[in-house]
């Protein structure tokens, strides 16, 4: 059997993009590099892969010692492989994205970074590495995984009302949705559960107060159901 040091040996990073959603705009977090290459440039959260630990687990340590943030849900986006896409050699990136509400988590700034910042995707600073094709990618893959899957749910508040989250289907798809329409798709699909409370100091009408019927939705998956928007 041969050796794997007869054959060629890139490094591998793990680069995570990470959404919020604030009620208004569609953010994704960046950090500020301290160090070359692209110092003083914004960038994902991401590290090179330890030797000693799988994917994820360098996912998590990664976004604890840059980000602050910890035991988030990740999903694998994609593997970026071009070859001049690192000064520094041949660097492969292993990259994960998430949605999560701005508002739960506290950041904090590591030994590797300037800064940490939120920045709304539509106006996004220059970017270090290939990192504007992986926010571009991320992007694409949140848009069209939203149509399918209600991923959406966590960025907002455990009660919100269907205006609410119209708005944030909206912001993500960066379309206009027709308001009768996703009324009517959103409530025949089974998944929300009324609270039976409405939200209070609204200029005309309080509307009604929904929860996303987890149990309910798995439930309708293993039936064959397929969530669309």
């Amino acid at each position: 059997m041969q050796s794997l040091s007869a054959y060629p040996q890139p490094s591998v990073t793990i680069d995570c993009v990470i959404f919020g959603y604030d009620g208004e705009k569609l953010s994704v977090l960046l950090l500020n590099r301290k160090e070359e290459p692209y110092a003083g440039m914004w960038t994902v959260p991401g590290g090179f892969l330890y030797l000693d630990e799988t994917l994820e687990e360098s996912a998590d340590r990664i976004l604890r010692t840059k980000t602050g943030l910890g035991s988030l849900y990740l999903e694998q986006l994609f593997t970026f492989g071009r070859p001049d896409r690192d000064p520094r050699g041949r660097v492969l990136s292993v990259t994960y994205y998430t949605l999560i509400n701005p508002e739960h988590v506290e950041l904090t700034t590591g030994k590797m970074a300037n800064d940490v910042n939120w920045f709304p995707v539509s106006q996004l600073p220059a970017l270090g590495f290939d990192h504007k094709d992986v926010l571009q990618t991320a992007i694409q893959r949140l848009q069209a995984k939203v149509t399918y899957q209600p991923v959406g749910f966590e960025l907002l508040n455990p009660q919100f009302t269907i205006s609410e989250l119209q708005d944030l289907y909206e912001c993500i798809l960066n379309v206009r949705l027709d308001r009768r329409n996703f009324h009517k798709k959103i409530t025949a699909s089974g998944i929300l559960k009324p609270t039976g409370q409405k939200r209070l100091g609204e200029k005309n009408r309080a509307p009604e107060l929904f929860e996303f019927d987890r149990e309910r939705y798995d439930a309708l998956v293993k039936s064959g159901f397929q969530f669309k928007i």
